[in-house]
């Protein structure tokens, strides 16, 4: 599933970077920590590799 915005494709690549021990999770906040808890590894790839062109900066209603 790609991501709707290019706030949610970088929450989930601070995730991903955090599940790959990149990065310390206890810097995670907000969405980003929550896709942490939430999924793994490989939904967290598919949400990071979408293309930026043509997103929103946030998802609208």
């Amino acid at each position: 599933m790609p991501a709707k915005s290019k706030a949610q494709q970088k929450a989930a690549g601070a995730a991903l970077s955090a599940k790959r021990g990149d990065t310390k999770p206890s810097e995670l906040v907000g969405a980003s920590k929550e896709m942490y808890d939430s999924m793994n590894e490989q939904e967290l790839e598919d949400f990071a590799s979408t293309k930026r062109k043509g997103k929103p900066e946030k998802k609208g209603d």
